[in-house]
């Protein structure tokens, strides 16, 4: 391991291939920033740049920096504007706006920084130590595994859900897992519900839901409530306010050091990935907080900020295990990053590591200069970054309605993407007066294909649903899914009868 390291020091120190990581790490921050322009997007448009560099080790670092880039700067949106533009950044807006509207936004973004390069950090030291031995723990998991990991994940909504609104939670949950089956099935390769609209075959994307239900409200809310955008802190003295006391290093510490371990297993897990990683550490971490602090979730916890954030980090770098060492991609990104080893006439696998070290190490120490760059980076940016906030409202409206737009659009390609996205917007909105609670229905819809792919893959594969009490991986997944689930109702029956 040693001289493996030693390899990958001599090469990402390279001059050619330390100006790669900054300059990944550049680009993908700011495309991060742009809500609708995630990883997937800019890492597809960096592969023809990348191959023709003609070094795969120079390659994979630069679209390596570019996916951690984005993934560090996804968070911008999120917290300033409430509109997540990344499956994975979600969670991060339940805290991060909150803190941005009690004029916090400074210590936001500083929390969310912190907790992004400790994730990474904590990511890319276990990856060098444990990557050969967790590459087989990761063979362990079949889709019967996956199945019951998404279960697990959906009975986590509990985390999402407010006081007496357990039943909106999951009926919000229900209605996502609907809008998931619009499209094409994994049984049966056709269209369900579309009513006869073709751009409806491939279903309702992503970042079209996650604008329409964040973003669209929040720009109706600003119309309605002329003095919300004043609210959000444009005094320069809340901007420019980055420090974090030692009581909340305190409070957030803990809370990063678990949700750093536990994203970076989750990431190792192919077909598992940073958005539930984010979402298993904001419901884990809310629900071993205390009363007080469970309170303060969703109205701007700083535990509830640093959580989701750190383990989206973790597990971006732990999705590079089954990458590297199995050839299994663990995301939608490193799926396109394995077109992009392909492409390079590079073969992921478990001989990699010995045959071309060269890469295999590079990556790895690239990781951790990466975040270090990324931290050097942002933090001295912070005050500027936050400046978004001292827009005037008749300026900010229609900023946050153009990139909302555009970022539905870039998605899908059609228009009708545009006609769901005010739609839902409308809806939203409506559901927002009502005290609904809109996470639960974008965690149904994130996790609707994964569970039904994984489900019907299981039952083809033992011809019925035998797979639940004969895989005890399997079994234990899933009783732990109905304690989290029994648990709260538990706790509130035991409290009402005390």
């Amino acid at each position: 391991m040693i001289e493996g390291l030693l390899i990958g020091l001599q090469t990402v120190l390279s001059i050619k291939n330390f100006v790669m990581v900054i300059g990944g790490c550049l680009i993908g921050t700011f495309i991060g920033m742009l809500p609708g322009l995630g990883p997937m997007s800019i890492i597809a448009i960096m592969i023809p740049i990348a191959v023709s560099l003609g070094d795969p080790a120079t390659a994979l670092i630069l679209l390596a920096g570019v996916y951690y880039g984005a993934i560090f700067g996804g968070s911008t949106s999120s917290i300033l504007i409430n509109a997540p533009g990344v499956a994975s950044t979600v969670a991060t807006s339940f805290d991060g706006y909150p803190l941005t509207r009690q004029g916090k936004a400074g210590k936001a973004l500083t929390v969310a920084a912190i907790a992004s390069f400790t994730g990474g950090t904590i990511g890319a030291i276990l990856l060098l130590l444990f990557a050969p031995a967790l590459a087989s723990v990761a063979l362990l998991f079949h889709s019967s595994e996956y199945f019951a990991l998404m279960v697990v994940g959906l009975s986590a909504i509990a985390a999402f859900a407010g006081s007496g609104q357990v039943f909106k939670a999951v009926l919000m949950t229900v209605v996502g897992l609907m809008l998931a089956t619009i499209g094409e099935g994994a049984l049966f390769n056709m269209p369900r519900f579309t009513m006869g609209i073709m751009d409806l075959q491939t279903g309702i994307g992503f970042i079209t839901l996650a604008m329409a239900m964040f973003a669209i409200p929040e720009t109706i809310f600003l119309i309605l409530d002329p003095a919300r955008s004043g609210k959000a802190g444009d005094r320069k003295s809340d901007i420019s306010n980055l420090r974090i006391t030692k009581d909340e290093a305190k409070l957030i510490a803990p809370a990063i050091g678990r949700q750093s371990i536990q994203g970076f297993i989750i990431g190792v897990m192919p077909g598992a990935g940073a958005t539930i990683a984010s979402f298993l550490g904001y419901a884990v971490e809310r629900n071993i907080a205390t009363r007080e602090q469970r309170n303060e979730f969703g109205k701007g916890s700083l535990k509830g900020l640093a959580a989701p954030e750190s383990a989206n980090n973790a597990a971006c770098t732990g999705s590079f295990v089954p990458l590297l060492t199995l050839g299994i991609p663990g995301s939608g990104t490193t799926a396109i990053l394995l077109g992009a080893l392909i492409a390079l006439n590079v073969s992921p696998g478990p001989r990699l590591m010995t045959d071309q070290p060269e890469i295999f190490w590079s990556v790895i120490i690239s990781m951790y200069i990466g975040n270090i760059v990324l931290l050097i980076l942002n933090l001295p940016l912070i005050p500027y970054i936050a400046k978004v906030l001292t827009v005037p409202r008749t300026f900010l409206i229609p900023f946050i309605l153009f990139f909302t737009l555009m970022g539905a659009y870039i998605g899908q390609n059609n228009s009708t993407e545009l006609l769901i996205l005010v739609g839902m917007g409308v809806i939203a909105t409506i559901l927002r007066f009502a005290s609904y609670p809109l996470a639960p229905l974008l965690i149904g819809f994130i996790l609707g294909p994964m569970l039904e792919d994984n489900f019907s893959r299981a039952t083809q594969l033992y011809d019925g649903i035998s797979f639940v009490w004969e895989r005890p991986l399997t079994t234990a997944l899933l009783v732990i899914a109905v304690l989290l689930i029994a648990f709260p109702a538990i706790f509130s029956r035991i409290k009402r009868e005390k």
